[in-house]
């Protein structure tokens, strides 16, 4: 058999550098085919493309009332996403955050609760935001645990954890937190347990805008960051290095679950003002896609989560407006998904094509 038979028609090669003009025109491009693909759905249900591109628009940043509904979706979305980047960036692959904002939530529930009116409104708030803090931390401390001292999965973990958080929810609704009896309703938040409203919206967006500028600091400038890169890179490299690598793991998951817990504050403080099991609204799952698509970078991470929110509150426009089917709207908000992580694919591999005894680069 030939050389040219043996070599396969089609490999995957990891690219060594690509000039950032170049990255863009694919991101650019990515964006532009999942725009057109995203016109199939549409025209099967009769629906014109362009008129509904343009009421995803209108209904998410046309007015400023929808704008502030939209920049409400993205707050948890940033936030979250700033809490897991920093346990992606070293190889651990926690899927619980929808769980550590749900305990975060749970324990400034009970601030809210059983505390209002007895504290002034800003210290009630600070105690809120901490024990949020705190609980999403140490939720996320335990499967860190197991990891560092017997290896266990930290996905599985992490991710059954999240079950726990709601099903423990869902006992307080329907028991020692239930407000009309037969209801399965938590009551509602006094005005003392409420985040106030900066420019129409919960102060929770100045909160993740700090963290944003604190998390790139943490992670680029600091030695703990420089420690979570390392172990990222290579765990061996880390130990030879002489660094306590479980420890650095538990350290870094608590950080994460705190302000995966200082989100579920915001959250339940700033928008719902109660709890209820669904608290966390798949906020945890969909900023995992954030994170990948900002490729950890805190400042790109705002621009994400906005694109998201605008996405998910047009969505239900469209759904309002033109008749569209729910999965119509979930159709195309996937396929604007998949396309844009798709093209960092092809920002870190290239196709290498065999043509006629040549292989022509793709």
């Amino acid at each position: 058999m030939s050389a040219e038979n043996r070599t396969p028609f089609v490999r995957l090669a990891k690219r060594t550098e690509m000039s950032r003009r170049n990255m863009w025109l694919i991101r650019i491009g990515s964006i532009v085919i999942a725009l057109i693909l995203g016109c199939l759905p549409m025209l099967l249900t009769g629906t014109n493309p362009i008129s509904a591109y343009g009421v995803i628009i209108q209904g998410s940043v046309s007015r400023p009332v929808y704008l502030r509904q939209t920049i409400r979706t993205a707050i948890p979305l940033l936030g979250c996403a700033l809490a897991i980047a920093p346990c992606f960036k070293m190889r651990f692959w926690n899927i619980g955050a929808e769980g550590q904002i749900t305990m975060g939530a749970v324990f400034a529930t009970y601030f809210a609760l059983f505390w209002s009116g007895k504290i002034p409104h800003v210290a009630l708030l600070i105690i809120m935001a901490v024990s949020g803090a705190i609980a999403g931390g140490i939720w996320a401390l335990i499967p860190a645990f197991f990891k560092a001292k017997w290896n266990t999965n930290e996905t599985l973990f992490t991710l059954m954890m999240n079950y726990i958080a709601i099903g423990i929810v869902a006992w307080l609704q329907g028991g020692p937190w239930e407000g009309r009896k037969g209801s399965q309703l938590i009551p509602m938040f006094s005005d003392e347990a409420r985040l106030p409203d900066v420019l129409g919206v919960n102060c929770g967006w100045i909160i993740v805008l700090v963290l944003v500028v604190l998390m790139f600091i943490y992670m680029n400038k600091t030695k703990q960051g420089y420690e979570i890169a390392v172990i990222g890179d290579s765990v061996n490299t880390a130990r030879y290095a002489g660094m306590n690598v479980g420890w650095i793991m538990m350290r870094t998951m608590f950080i994460s679950g705190a302000i995966s817990g200082l989100v579920g504050f915001i959250i339940v403080s700033g928008a719902n003002y109660t709890l209820y099991s669904g608290v966390a609204d798949g906020v945890g799952f969909t900023s995992i896609t954030v994170a990948w698509l900002s490729q950890l970078n805190s400042f790109a991470m705002i621009a994400i989560s906005m694109i998201l929110a605008i996405l998910e509150k047009g969505s239900n426009t469209l759904q309002t407006r033109m008749s569209v089917p729910a999965s119509i709207a979930d159709i195309i908000t996937g396929i604007l998904l998949f396309c844009m992580l798709s093209c960092e694919f092809f920002i870190n591999y290239k196709l290498i094509f065999r043509h006629k005894g040549k292989e022509v680069n793709g």
